[in-house]
């Protein structure tokens, strides 16, 4: 029985995209929206307000945040998260108690095929748009599949791991579909009607960590503090990596886990890569909203004015 579990897990991983994880069980967590752990760029806000729930990990509320003349982003009007397919009942519950109106699912296909359709409350249905990454997901599939630790070390070792994330986070600025996800998802929330909005990825750390730190800067966050928010990722998602990488090594898929581990985490590098990337591309990452994303300066201002008090 064991065995068998170990390689349907095994199995589920050997697919993910673009550096996620199936959701998972969390710990039990109190109720109440608790202030995080210390991230490893500093102390986190402990405005932070994150959603526990058991059937996923990285869950919160992007409220709180001090923007640069003083004003806060508001609570409870735009959340970010990963995977929602595994939820128990109570979580339901949870997430009916934030008044959703939308829950947008920027996951490919193939991820929704594998780990399931969002279980969310009743009357809601998720909005997809797929953020796709082919390069980081081949490349994943044939350092799991083929078992073999030489072929792993060739695929992830020696840097290449991390260099391929920094080509994933740069095609969040060069791909047009991931451009167009990611605008009509801050459209909503400009817009109004759609809010409170989650969005979510799987691991819901690089694409939803992307968007999460574009919008923070986008309604006058300053970069440190939507950098720590990008973080934070590393602290919620930490004993669910470790639980990825045992379980890697206890079915036989790979001798070396920590290959993994630059697939697993997010890092400043990562996020720097979009940035550069957005600065070559537009002028910076004004120029990204307005030019690559196409987000008039109306729209930023209803943004912010629905988001900043």
């Amino acid at each position: 029985m064991r065995a068998t579990r170990l390689r349907r897990t095994a199995t589920v991983l050997l697919t993910a995209a673009l550096g996620a994880l199936p959701a998972c069980s969390a710990a039990p967590a109190p109720d109440r929206p608790t202030a995080p752990p210390t991230t490893s760029s500093g102390p986190a806000p402990d405005t932070v307000h994150r959603v526990a729930l058991r059937g996923a990990v990285n869950v919160r509320d992007l409220g709180g945040y001090r923007t640069r003349d003083g004003h806060h982003v508001r609570y409870g009007r735009v959340f970010r998260a990963d995977g929602l397919g595994k939820l128990t009942p109570a979580d339901g519950a949870k997430l009916t108690g934030l008044g959703l109106r939308t829950v947008v699912d920027l996951r490919v296909p193939a991820e929704i095929a594998r780990d399931g359709a969002d279980r969310l409350p009743r009357g809601l249905e998720p909005v997809s748009r797929p953020v796709p990454d082919r390069r980081l997901n081949d490349t994943t599939n044939e350092a799991l599949g083929s078992k073999d630790p030489d072929t792993q070390r060739k695929l992830l070792g020696g840097g290449r791991a991390e260099r391929l994330m920094r080509a994933t986070y740069r095609s969040f600025v060069t791909d047009a579909q991931s451009r167009r996800q990611f605008a009509a998802t801050l459209r909503d929330l400009a817009d109004g009607r759609g809010a409170p909005l989650l969005f979510h990825c799987t691991a819901g750390k690089d694409r939803t960590g992307w968007l999460s730190y574009v919008l923070l800067r986008a309604v006058g966050v300053p970069e440190a503090t939507a950098t720590r928010d990008y973080l934070l990722s590393n602290d919620l998602r930490a004993a669910a990596d470790r639980r990825t990488r045992a379980g890697l090594k206890e079915s036989g898929r790979m001798r070396e886990p920590d290959l993994l581990t630059p697939l697993l985490a997010v890092r400043e590098d990562y996020l720097q890569a979009a940035v550069d990337r957005a600065r070559q591309d537009y002028g910076g990452l004004d120029g990204y909203l307005t030019e690559g994303l196409g987000l008039d300066s109306r729209t930023l201002a209803r943004l912010r004015s629905r988001l900043v008090h």
